[in-house]
């Protein structure tokens, strides 16, 4: 059997993808995901109730194409997406990892992974970068593993917690915590460049109210174990005990997949493609956060994928 398009990778950009391949009336269509279900990095990242704004980093993205996309929650957004997907030309499959892309012969794909091999027309990679969080420069000692985190989810209560970073995840992972445990927030700029206002605002009136702390121009030089505990040496010469350290520093595109898949990549390790997307090879193609190489938005994955389906069907005429 030969889909039409495959997608790999189910969050907003894939979903956006086999929708506008429905409409575009392309219909044969497999999203093949890694996690449970679609959309893992909004279930296991945002927290419940979290907002989910269209507006991302201050910047209002115009939707171009046929699926709608509004502020909301989590549990708003993971509904939609859920109602979208519930088309009968969209085959999905979950708890499946593809390993590779490889262009035949025929021009056609082979979608590899452990569970077999899929045949298409074109495909999509519309992999986010959260599946994969980006990991400080320093060394992690074994010993303290289990106290480095990269969401919330294992803290306990009555801890001091260090969390570090500056973006949206960062500030509303802190302002979440506070309402147990002493918490620190450790950015390494003088001031908030990625958080959107209003996280910003939230998270300055919590330090003047001291309900937690920030640490502007905050650099660690490393970190060391004492007793399940955490001591951060920072580049300024003065240390910190804490409990657990949260690092939610944004993700790392995944080379290796990219480069197995025959795509090339610029000096930087970023994959290069043209203005629809399409990658060095032709009929792949990249949408989402991929396609940045400090992260977008929903509303920017939900217009790569109109801009690609456009093309496809374009060459396909």
């Amino acid at each position: 059997m030969i889909y039409d398009l495959i997608i790999v990778g189910g969050g907003p950009g894939g979903i956006a993808s086999a929708v506008e391949a429905s409409i575009f009336k392309l219909n044969n269509v497999l999203l093949i995901e890694k996690g449970e279900n679609h959309s893992q990095t909004i279930r296991k990242y945002y927290k419940d109730s979290k907002r989910v704004d269209k507006i991302y980093n201050k910047q209002e993205i115009d939707l171009k194409g046929n699926v709608e996309f509004f502020d909301g929650t989590k549990e708003t957004t993971l509904e939609y997406f859920e109602e979208l997907l519930d088309n009968d030309t969209i085959t999905s499959i979950y708890n499946t990892e593809v390993d590779r892309v490889v262009k035949q012969d025929d021009d056609t794909f082979k979608v590899m992974t452990p569970k077999g091999e899929y045949s298409s027309k074109n495909v999509i990679v519309t992999i986010g970068r959260m599946g994969k969080p980006n990991k400080p420069s320093y060394k992690i000692p074994g010993s303290i593993k289990t106290v480095i985190n990269h969401n919330p989810y294992d803290c306990r209560g009555s801890e001091k917690i260090l969390v570090v970073g500056g973006g949206d995840s960062a500030v509303e992972y802190a302002c979440q915590l506070t309402v147990d445990n002493d918490i620190t927030l450790a950015i390494r700029e003088e001031k908030f460049s990625r958080a959107n206002e209003v996280n910003e605002e939230m998270v300055i009136r919590y330090d003047q109210e001291e309900r937690l702390r920030i640490r502007y121009s905050a650099d660690i030089e490393s970190i060391e174990g004492f007793d399940n505990r955490v001591k951060v040496n920072y580049k300024n010469g003065f240390c910190t005990m804490y409990d657990r350290i949260i690092y939610a520093i944004g993700g790392t595109t995944p080379i290796g997949f990219l480069q197995k898949s025959g795509i090339e990549m610029d000096e930087k390790s970023h994959p290069i493609f043209d203005d629809n997307y399409e990658t060095s090879v032709k009929g792949l193609y990249i949408a989402g956060d991929i396609v940045f190489k400090k992260g977008g938005s929903i509303a920017m994955a939900i217009n790569h994928a109109y801009d690609v389906m456009k093309h496809i069907v374009a060459n396909n005429d």
